[in-house]
């Protein structure tokens, strides 16, 4: 059934509820078969082999519900979470908004999760070789005493089952939790996390916020290379407010979604032009269509990810978005799309 006729219906539903209501479809759903890489869209990243370049940003599948299932919709890989070391309930409800006049959300959901030991049994028991690629993504609690220390327990439960691990130190909803993007705290945290790591091979990303003056900018692109982080995400929410227009714009949280468009794809070029091609780069932030992906990756990012765009373009939008891709490249006579990365950097 087109998604244009049963939207209304989840959105005759509160906006969290929605949320959970199709989690609990796409559990019906039986787990398809692996995903074929496509020549045309597969690549390597910081070692892993992407079957397509459209990611399941986190936020979505939050407990590793339905990360497994989500190839069935056409993403090349999913990542899940946060999730933090202890169980939390996240912050007061209502906690989660759609601007439906500016294609948006605001959320302050605050890393509800029941936390990183019932994760892990759960993500366990349906790992397979060959399997989908799934990531990661983990946080601090908020009432955390030692939030680095946090960050290395989630590495340590984790990494064993994740294709890659994400640390999460964007979002707007934990209170102090930016503060890790600071130049010494990050140096901090980031020694930690690899630490934790240790002879590991599991790849750590580093998802960062799209509220960045240059010099952070800076700061945290010579902090991945210190380091030896293997990819950025690049980026969660905004707390600002460009001109909004539906009742819900001055709810407080993170907004993402399509006004946030425009400054996360300036913040993937800040990063292009910080880091070059040292890093690999993931484009995340209101996009919605093939060709806002594809500029994305023209941009520098050698992935995309999203999540906002589904509330309002339904579940198959990576479908569409992958053969939207394809059709561009064919158009530009490219034969992969890692050709294109950062062409217009």
């Amino acid at each position: 059934m087109p998604y244009r006729l049963i939207r209304p219906l989840f959105f005759a539903l509160e906006a969290e509820r929605a949320h959970h209501l199709s989690i609990r479809l796409l559990r019906l759903m039986p787990t398809p078969a692996p995903l074929a890489p496509d020549s045309a869209l597969a690549q390597t990243v910081a070692g892993i082999a992407f079957p397509n370049p459209v990611g399941l940003a986190a936020g979505y599948d939050k407990e590793g519900l339905v990360a497994h299932k989500m190839h069935g919709l056409g993403f090349g890989f999913a990542e899940l979470g946060t999730l933090t070391p202890l169980p939390q309930p996240g912050n007061a409800l209502p906690r989660l908004f759609r601007l439906v006049e500016d294609r948006a959300v605001i959320n302050r959901m605050g890393f509800n999760n029941g936390g990183q030991a019932a994760a892990a049994e759960r993500i366990a028991k349906r790992k397979r070789p060959g399997g989908p690629i799934i990531g990661i993504n983990i946080g601090a609690n908020k009432d955390a005493a030692d939030r680095i220390a946090d960050y290395a327990t989630g590495v340590t439960c984790m990494a064993p089952l994740a294709d890659y691990l994400t640390v999460n130190i964007s979002s707007p909803n934990t209170p102090g939790l930016r503060a890790l993007q600071d130049r010494a705290a990050l140096d901090q945290l980031l020694g930690a996390v690899m630490a934790a790591r240790g002879s590991g091979k599991t790849p750590i990303f580093l998802k960062v916020a799209p509220d960045l003056e240059p010099t952070d900018v800076e700061d945290i692109a010579a902090a991945c290379i210190d380091h030896r982080i293997d990819a950025l995400i690049v980026s969660n929410t905004t707390i600002s407010r460009p001109s909004l227009h539906s009742p819900h714009a001055g709810e407080a949280g993170g907004l993402s979604g399509a006004p946030l468009h425009d400054m996360a794809l300036q913040r993937l070029r800040d990063f292009r032009r910080a880091l070059g091609t040292r890093l690999p780069l993931i484009g995340v932030g209101g996009i919605a269509n093939a060709e806002q992906a594809y500029a994305r990756i023209r941009a520098g990012a050698s992935l995309i990810q999203l999540y906002s765009a589904l509330v309002y373009e339904g579940p198959y939008l990576a479908k569409r978005i992958n053969a939207g891709l394809k059709m561009l490249m064919a158009r530009d006579g490219v034969k992969n799309i890692g050709e294109i990365v950062g062409i217009d950097a």
